[in-house]
């Protein structure tokens, strides 16, 4: 595959990532996007457990049940 690259861009890119050649420089900065993303999804998805957890425990502090939610009597 080939993909058209600002010239000035890819210089900087390989002079940051402090590779010898353009390709492993766009390499390393896609890599680093991608496992940035997994990373931010990790926190996402952590954050929402605890949440989760928390509105759990809260509801059992409260002595909620789901049949209270759903207007079940029992």
């Amino acid at each position: 595959m080939t993909v058209s690259l600002d010239a000035a861009l890819v210089v900087e890119v390989v002079v940051l990532a402090g590779v010898g050649n353009p390709q492993d420089a766009v390499e390393l900065v896609v890599r680093d996007c991608i496992e940035r993303g997994h990373r931010t999804e990790a926190r996402a998805e952590a954050r929402d457990d605890a949440l989760r957890e928390v509105n759990v425990k809260a509801r059992d502090l409260e002595g909620w049940t789901p049949a209270q939610e759903w207007g079940v009597e029992g």
